[in-house]
């Protein structure tokens, strides 16, 4: 799949294979090779695909989704369609399909240089923010995620969920049960992270990874909500951290949530990853 997935060079969180592996269990994700492409198809009894990723023609990768979908009595429906990909369907199979605009699905992409400094007018309230954390917990420390704190921070969003009302939440509770599967296969997947303390408390901690050669992709960022400051903290610490070498750095989606939506774009994005879902309502 990463060898696939890299052919494509597609910038968003769907191409990725953490991303499809910690939430594959939520999404009833499968993946096929069809020649030189990946197929990612979500729910096998009400079947969605990502476009095809990889670097030839995807027509023959279509038509076969096509028929896949047809032989089940369903319609052949991408879930998510990037932009340039929308004009490749549109090429290839002019008015065949038709698109509708995902707003909660697109990805928050930051320059990177402006996470890890929090300079200018726009992110003044950030340093403010970070500025009065370290007033008060004085004794705030930041390590990386590594084997020996990786039980730690894995406690600590446990904590995090039942606070916020996981078992209530069926949206948290499917992000938290991604969040454990990066956890149980951390290693494995050749993730990197941050965690944050006051004094030796856990209070935040984060997760990512190199997305392509000039973008590192944030997978999780959790930290207390009472404590002021915290989200602040670990987002400048792990940006310090981790993204020295990349010019951008993908904090993926808001999902719809509108608290989120306002912090993601108070962080000023450079751009946002736009995205649609295409169904066949032709023939090809």
């Amino acid at each position: 799949m990463t060898a696939l997935l890299k052919e494509g060079h597609r910038g968003a969180l769907e191409y990725n294979f953490t991303s499809n592996f910690i939430w594959r269990e939520v999404y009833k994700l499968q993946a096929a090779r069809f020649g030189d492409h990946l197929l990612v198809m979500s729910d096998d009894d009400n079947p969605t695909f990502i476009f095809p990723s990889g670097r030839s023609d995807p027509a023959d990768a279509v038509r076969a989704l096509a028929k896949y979908t047809s032989d089940r009595g369903k319609p052949l429906v991408f879930n998510t369609v990037l932009n340039q990909d929308q004009e490749r369907l549109e090429a290839l199979f002019p008015g065949q399909f038709t698109f509708e605009a995902d707003r909660n699905d697109y990805d928050y992409v930051y320059e990177a240089k402006s996470l890890m400094t929090l300079k200018g007018k726009k992110l003044s309230g950030k340093r403010n923010h970070i500025n009065r954390f370290m007033t008060s917990e004085r004794k705030w420390s930041y390590e990386s995620l590594s084997l020996e704190n990786l039980e730690e921070a894995r406690l600590m969003s446990l904590e995090w969920c039942r606070e916020a009302g996981c078992m209530e939440d069926q949206g948290l509770f499917d992000e938290s049960c991604a969040v454990e599967q990066a956890f149980k296969h951390f290693k494995a997947l050749g993730l990197s992270g941050g965690l944050l303390r006051a004094g030796s408390k856990a209070i935040a901690f984060t997760m990512g990874e190199p997305l392509n050669e000039d973008t590192f992709l944030v997978h999780v960022e959790k930290a207390y909500n009472g404590i002021e400051g915290a989200y602040q903290m670990i987002n400048q610490q792990f940006a310090l951290d981790a993204f020295e070498g990349y010019q951008y750095a993908n904090r993926e989606d808001d999902a719809g949530d509108k608290g989120l939506r306002r912090a993601k774009l108070s962080y000023d994005p450079a751009f946002l990853v736009e995205k649609s879902s295409a169904e066949l309502t032709g023939t090809i």
